[in-house]
């Protein structure tokens, strides 16, 4: 009796550690590259923020709070609220053509659903740099939508270096990070809900307010986070389309590090960042959850 007591805590602990060992296998290397590249990255950010900026740049590790209380400079204040109003807009106007675009998408044959999709991420598959210079084609005085303004009378209008084209260049940019969370939301409702709705009288738009937004909702906020997030921290398309004149959080974070050699400050602007990005992935988990529930 002891030794098959024996035998099996042997087999037992053999097959323990054989899942142990093989969850180190598939689960090591991910865990590895989020240590290297996310963890570290982090925490260095985190330990600059309380020391001071060297005379000639650099850090000089001397506690401080300062780098905390220039947030609250009037100066800096502008350039964080400038982003956000930018990036809200960005965000909502990305949602008001995303929904329908993904609405539409989700209930195509399947056939159609898989080059729809093709079409929505064909953008990713230029350069970056590239789509933003075309946009500059596009918007200068003598590009091609001003070309049109004056042929049709209406005079040239300043589309380039301003808000608008700031705007424009973020939502081509990231319209697709809207669209693809939102299909997937669509995509995962059941069509007998909506039927259900229908036969109890409900009008469309009724249906669409009671039944499909709201189970929706966390695909809308996934795509809020995907959009908002990334257009808050964007530095090279205010750069080239603003024209510089409108300085956004991202631009000031890389002229902290890169210009000024300020590496504490900027380190503290690149953490506000990612509280925010923490804060909206805990709102984005909290509503999910709560849909998940009701429903």
């Amino acid at each position: 009796m002891s030794r098959a007591r024996l035998y099996g805590d042997g087999t037992m602990k053999s097959t323990v550690r054989a899942r142990v060992i093989g969850r180190l296998v598939t689960m090591g290397p991910g865990f590895g590259f989020l240590i290297v590249f996310l963890a570290v990255p982090l925490a260095l950010v985190l330990s600059y923020t309380v020391f001071r900026r060297g005379r000639f740049g650099g850090i000089v590790y001397e506690a401080t709070g300062e780098n905390f209380t220039r947030l609250i400079d009037p100066l800096y204040l502008d350039v964080v609220f400038g982003s956000v109003k930018l990036a809200t807009i960005t965000t909502l106007l990305a949602l008001l053509l995303a929904y329908p675009t993904a609405y539409m998408i989700a209930r195509l044959p399947a056939k159609w659903k898989v080059i729809a999709l093709v079409a929505v991420v064909l953008p990713f598959w230029t350069n970056f740099l590239i789509r933003t210079y075309a946009w500059i084609v596009l918007l200068n005085s003598e590009g091609l939508l001003n070309s049109g303004l004056d042929a049709l009378g209406l005079g040239k209008v300043e589309l380039l270096y301003s808000d608008g084209a700031i705007v424009a260049g973020l939502l081509y940019a990231y319209l697709p990070l809207m669209i693809l969370p939102l299909y997937s939301a669509i995509e995962r409702l059941d069509p007998q809900l909506r039927e259900a709705s229908a036969n109890l009288g409900a009008r469309p738009i009724r249906t669409f307010w009671s039944v499909t937004l709201p189970l929706s909702l966390p695909g809308v906020l996934t795509g809020c986070v995907f959009v908002f997030v990334p257009s808050l921290g964007n530095f090279v398309i205010p750069e080239l389309l603003g024209g510089g004149r409108r300085i956004m959080v991202g631009n000031l974070i890389r002229d902290q590090f890169l210009k000024a050699r300020d590496w504490p400050f900027g380190s503290v602007l690149a953490l506000s960042v990612i509280g925010v990005l923490v804060l909206l992935l805990f709102a984005q988990a909290w509503a999910t959850r709560r849909v998940g529930r009701d429903a």
